[in-house]
């Protein structure tokens, strides 16, 4: 199978790329900056701007792909976002094959005690209005598209969570850890090994893919200073309604009937941060 992922310099991308190569198929791989995984990478890089609908067109054309995966985002851009989203989805339906696209829990408002894949978009800031405004163009340019709301990817140390975390832990870096922001983290090897099974078995529709533990932020970090073998008394605690930072609260993603569909199996946060002993 020939597998495009859109966005394969970053944390879920990079990701991606291991897990399609290593099950024997046919990656190429877009990247707006960032490396390229030089001459040892087992993908094909493409330099593409998603926000260039003729230069997404163009690699999707020209690698004519099976399935394409969307993990292209920048959070405070909504050309990237939203109308890179658009573009991938165009060139997806004039050239065929199959669309997954990577969405967010941040397209609802934490206000409902929880959210299920029947629940409609009701973001509160400009990074999750322009994730809802994908799913819009997904829907409408590729009817039979995956579109998989996720939660906070982390796993492995290489996330921007853990990196913060770290900073935290060891001085190099000043803040606190909202107790207040609760979310579903996701392991990124079960998140890609989720989304490349929606993909082989090409399940269409609204697909909610997040492990079954919510914890705020600040428990999150504690997790993940406990693997990690960090000082967790420098983690300090804060309320993010008091810190002026826009977005959802607590968002508790249903992900119940997509896991039922799965054979992926989508562990907890406290399962998968879990310290290693020696």
């Amino acid at each position: 199978m020939r597998v495009l992922i859109v966005g394969g310099s970053g944390f879920l991308g990079g990701e991606l790329i291991r897990l399609c190569a290593g099950l024997g198929h046919v990656v190429g791989a877009t990247r707006f900056s960032g490396p390229a995984g030089g001459g040892s990478s087992p993908a094909e890089w493409f330099p593409a701007d998603v926000r260039s609908r003729a230069a997404v067109a163009e690699v999707v054309g020209g690698f004519r792909p099976d399935v394409t995966i969307n993990a292209a985002y920048r959070s405070g851009d909504w050309a990237t976002t939203a109308d890179g989203a658009a573009h991938v989805a165009a060139a997806v339906a004039r050239s065929g094959g199959r669309l997954v696209h990577v969405s967010s829990d941040a397209v609802f408002s934490g206000d409902a005690p929880s959210y299920d894949e029947t629940c409609p978009p009701d973001p509160v800031n400009p990074y999750g209005a322009a994730k809802a405004a994908a799913e819009t163009a997904v829907r409408a340019l590729v009817p039979g598209a995956a579109i998989v709301r996720t939660s906070l990817i982390v796993g492995g140390g290489g996330s921007t969570h853990e990196a913060f975390v770290r900073a935290l832990a060891t001085g190099s870096a000043s803040g606190v850890l909202f107790t207040d922001d609760v979310r579903c983290p996701v392991h990124v090897a079960d998140l890609a090994a989720a989304l490349l099974e929606l993909a082989e078995r090409d399940l269409p529709g609204v697909h909610h893919v997040a492990g079954p533990e919510a914890v705020s932020r600040y428990e999150l970090g504690l997790l993940i200073a406990r693997r990690d073998g960090l000082p967790e008394q420098r983690l300090r605690p804060g309320l993010r309604t008091t810190a002026g930072v826009r977005g959802p609260l607590a968002v508790h993603l249903d992900c119940s009937a997509t896991r039922r569909r799965l054979q992926v199996r989508l562990r907890g946060a406290s399962e998968f941060l879990k310290p290693t002993r020696s």
